[in-house]
């Protein structure tokens, strides 16, 4: 079942945020994610929010996800992301949809 990932960054080292990101893609690439949303001006409709980024990707399966997030390619670049940013990240299960 297709599982989501939800990033709410908040940047804090930009110069070691633009590390991170310069890695990403090329790391990411490699998995079976796929990038759904990467936005620094989000449009908050309702209460408060006090990040600079939300990044969405979607992965075929909880398996696949982890594969890419605990692969020692992630780990690599995973100091700058932690010197960079404070990161809540989620994880989100998809819905079965029956066919009729």
């Amino acid at each position: 079942m297709t599982v989501y990932f939800a990033g709410q960054i908040k940047i804090k080292n930009r110069e070691a945020y633009d590390r991170y990101a310069a890695k990403f893609m090329d790391v990411f690439s490699k998995f079976k994610g796929t990038m759904l949303a990467a936005d620094f001006d989000p449009k908050v409709l309702s209460g408060e929010w006090d990040k600079d980024r939300l990044v969405l990707m979607s992965f075929p399966d909880e398996a696949s996800l982890m594969a890419w997030l605990t692969s020692d390619a992630y780990k690599e670049i995973s100091a700058d992301r932690d010197e960079g940013a404070d990161i809540t990240a989620l994880l989100a299960q998809g819905i079965e949809v029956m066919q009729q």
